[in-house]
């Protein structure tokens, strides 16, 4: 079984497809499979911890990092519809403060890989959304931070379909321009 896998326009950003297996009685694939995932990438990764949420129709989750406990991310859905988001948060790159966005599904299977250094977030485009990842590092809330998500800088090009619904410090983050901590 082999992945697909797609640079987006931010090279460390990576679209993962699965080979599925499907027939009468429904599909089968692997959702990770560490060989595959570092002879695929090229990446040697240890995931640590698996999250898992279910938000409504436009609810927008994000942008979050975590500062010094950088997480990388292997996002996908498993229901539902979400347009994902990855920023570039680090100064010394060159596609810093540049975003790229992703629809994934439960349909269509995709995966992004968010490096470290990312601020990342996704909007529900369908009813509802199951939402999975895997990350590089635990969870520490000190060490969380948000970015704006309407950060007109960064002019993410989000699929609104009317107000997103925010949690109050997603409503309250800082932009780009006000960020004190960033990576390297």
């Amino acid at each position: 079984m082999s992945l697909v896998v797609t640079p987006t326009e931010i090279q460390e950003v990576l679209i993962i497809e699965p080979k599925v297996f499907g027939d009468e009685r429904g599909c089968f694939f692997e959702s990770f499979n560490a060989r595959q995932f570092e002879e695929s990438t090229g990446l040697k990764r240890t995931f640590v911890q698996d999250n898992h949420s279910r938000s409504a129709r436009n609810v927008l989750r994000g942008l979050h990092y975590q500062i010094r406990h950088p997480q990388g991310k292997l996002v996908r859905v498993v229901a539902g519809e979400v347009f994902d988001v990855a920023v570039d948060l680090r100064k010394s790159s060159p596609t810093f403060g540049k975003w790229i966005g992703a629809t994934l599904s439960a349909v269509n299977k995709r995966q992004l890989w968010v490096p470290e250094g990312f601020a990342h977030g996704f909007m529900v485009t369908s009813e509802y959304a199951e939402f999975l990842y895997k990350t590089t590092d635990y969870w520490f809330p000190a060490d969380e931070r948000s970015l704006n998500w309407n950060d007109r800088q960064l002019n993410i090009d989000w699929p609104l379909n009317g107000e997103p619904i925010l949690a109050l410090k997603d409503a309250m983050a800082p932009t780009l321009d006000a960020l004190t901590e960033l990576f390297e």
